[in-house]
């Protein structure tokens, strides 16, 4: 059947709009930019729940323009496998925690000099001096740092009681940074490198019987079914940092990238108040679950401000010109 002119236009403008709906959604996928982001703890741990808010906001912020994916508890590259993978291209961002790569450069390592800053307010005027260095030490190697968040500070755990720091002479002591294992030399005890996400199996089987950490990770491995001690030491305030190729932050229009900066300031303020905040529940359900939480004896406070002064006056020798910039600046 021939077809009348007015069906025929009809046809044709339906033709059109179609071509037209599938060329927009076509542009709609060609404008949608998605990022993989592997983070090295479990998803119910407070900086991976700031990191799925951060990832939410900026969805939301970019108009859907921008998908990060997060891919938690070490799931897509481990904990120290992750700073390469952003550096090499092989994701567009990821988490790490900043005092696993001291070995690299001593300024990772800052807030983790053990008694150097060991409150919120002292580590975050820390903070602010070692921010500008290490984001032009990042950028050397193509990395944009996007923002960092502290863990609660670090205590002690051990499977038997410490009262003084002979007690942890011969200890497996659970390793994480070069300044951890440090600590392990100066007491003693043997260092054995563990990550968080396998903390849990390392104490079931023995690998480890003593460790420094926060509460945190204490709660996320549920040390207490193997260790029943925790000091609550207040040694320092390591951080996490999220960073970001500068590559792929490059790439993105200038309102996405405006989209990932303000939902990466606003990240940084929620994650330190959550972390505080976060502190005392912590400790908490570790003596819910039958640990013992206590301060540490004036005999061991004594012998870890040894340590503490030891360390800080090696990090001194070996962080150079930016390291005393950094002390300087926070000592101000």
């Amino acid at each position: 059947m021939m077809k009348t002119p007015a069906r025929a236009l009809v046809t044709a403008l339906a033709g059109l709009g179609l071509g037209l709906g599938l060329g927009f959604h076509a542009s709609m996928v060609a404008a949608q930019t998605k990022w993989d982001m592997p983070t090295p703890y479990p998803v119910t741990n407070f900086h991976t729940e700031n990191i799925t808010q951060f990832v939410a906001d900026v969805d939301k912020a970019s108009a859907g323009k921008l998908k990060i994916t997060v891919h938690a508890g070490g799931s897509l590259f481990k904990a120290p496998e992750i700073k390469r993978a952003v550096q090499g291209g092989q994701v567009q961002a990821g988490e790490i925690l900043l005092s696993g790569y001291s070995n690299e450069d001593p300024l990772f390592g800052t807030d983790s000099v053990p008694f150097l800053a060991t409150s919120y307010a002292e580590s975050k005027k820390l903070w602010t001096a070692q921010k500008p260095v290490l984001e032009a030490h990042l950028a050397k190697q193509g990395i944009k740092l996007l923002f960092s968040v502290p863990w609660p500070p670090q205590g002690i755990f051990s499977a038997k009681p410490i009262n003084t720091a002979a007690d942890l002479k011969g200890a497996k002591w659970r390793a994480y940074s070069p300044q951890t294992s440090r600590i392990a030399e100066l007491v003693g005890a043997q260092p054995v490198t563990i990550q968080a996400a396998e903390l849990s199996q390392a104490l079931a089987t023995g690998a480890v019987s003593a460790f420094m950490t926060s509460g945190a990770t204490g709660y996320d491995s549920k040390v207490w079914e193997q260790v029943k001690n925790f000091y609550d030491a207040q040694a320092w305030l390591p951080k996490n940092a999220v960073l970001v190729s500068q590559k792929a932050f490059d790439a993105l229009d200038k309102p996405t990238q405006e989209a990932v900066t303000k939902s990466a300031a606003e990240a940084e303020t929620r994650g330190w108040k959550l972390s505080e905040e976060k502190t005392k529940f912590y400790l908490a359900e570790l003596a819910k679950n039958g640990m013992t939480v206590v301060a540490p004896s004036a005999a061991l406070r004594a012998d870890l401000k040894k340590v503490g002064d030891t360390m800080i006056a090696e990090w001194m020798k070996t962080s150079g010109a930016d390291g005393k910039a950094i002390i300087d600046a926070y000592q101000k």
